[in-house]
């Protein structure tokens, strides 16, 4: 498999209509202090992650939950040893010392961590800096329009039948979000893993370009595969890609300033403005290999899309 070697700035928007896509501890959307919703990096990568698991399964993700024979989760060294066995160590003297580069080595076979990275604390500890980075996503829609409603469950809270309460069922709450477009800027810089590859030493793995169209695929297509009575009504709407040539050294901005969507719809449809990315990325054309658009095209409408960018249905 090639090496990826090109870094990559964009952006990952997901609808959410009537949904919680991603809830705080007390069952609320999550919001910033100013009362804008928003979502965390972690809310998209778990997407992501769990779109892998179930589609390449011969694939390791490795920062997943898995349960136990008592349906508890397994901790870190467990998960270890459920995929590797026991640690590495040395011999003589160093018989009980665990060998963190074959740790590491390990762990870079694992896609999840080959793309996002991994703080390893368990028996040993090691960090991997990853090569995919993702941002908060804020609501860009108008609106922040947060409902709650009152549920029931069928089963009553009471144990003892003397109780005069244990004739009724448990009431709950859920909340959810009206609408809302949360944007996900991220970037790709492959050369993040390079040293700790390096010292990991012969059969280390990089991020390739198979795990590139890997990781586009999930972006374009996790939220949706992920079905919750939470985020039931949550979909994948966008995906951004701008890859630069290899030898770029240039920055672009947070996403959230290069586009724009519209207050109105038409025809039902969202309205993405891309004017101001266009004009950066005019400026910057010798830098940048291809533009690709991901979308829904039956819910959104672009335009002032750069001249470079080729557009796909998501």
């Amino acid at each position: 498999m090639s090496e990826f070697k090109n870094r990559v700035f964009g952006c990952a928007i997901v609808k959410a209509i009537n949904s919680n896509y991603n809830a705080d501890f007390s069952g609320q959307p999550r919001t910033l202090p100013n009362g804008i919703v928003y979502a965390t990096d972690k809310a998209f990568k778990y997407t992501v992650k769990n779109y892998l698991k179930d589609v390449y399964e011969k694939e390791n993700i490795f920062y997943f939950k898995s349960l136990n024979e008592n349906l508890n989760p397994i901790s870190l060294d467990e998960t270890y040893k459920k995929f590797f066995g026991n640690y590495p160590t040395g011999v003589g003297k160093d018989k009980d010392k665990i060998i963190k580069t074959d740790v590491a080595k390990n762990l870079l076979s694992c896609l999840d961590v080959r793309l996002f990275g991994a703080t390893f604390a368990g028996a040993t500890n090691i960090s991997l800096h990853g090569p995919v980075q993702i941002n908060h996503g804020p609501n860009i829609w108008k609106e922040n329009y947060i409902f709650t409603e009152q549920i029931t469950s069928p089963f009553s809270n009471k144990a003892d039948d003397s109780d005069p309460e244990k004739g009724m069922t448990t009431i709950g709450r859920q909340s959810r979000l009206a609408e809302g477009h949360y944007l996900h800027h991220f970037s790709v810089n492959p050369l993040n893993l390079k040293d700790i590859a390096i010292l990991a030493g012969e059969g280390a793995q990089t991020i390739s370009s198979d795990d590139i169209s890997k990781l586009k695929e999930a972006m374009c297509r996790g939220v949706t595969w992920y079905d919750s009575a939470s985020k039931a009504g949550c979909e994948n709407e966008m995906l951004v890609w701008v890859q630069l040539k290899e030898n770029s050294k240039i920055v672009i901005p947070n996403f959230t300033t290069l586009i724009i969507l519209n207050d109105e719809k038409e025809n039902g449809k969202c309205i993405y403005d891309f004017s101001k990315s266009k004009t950066l990325f005019e400026n910057i054309d010798n830098q940048i290999e291809s533009i690709e658009i991901y979308y829904n095209k039956q819910t959104v409408e672009l335009v002032n899309i750069p001249n470079k960018a080729k557009e796909y249905d998501i």
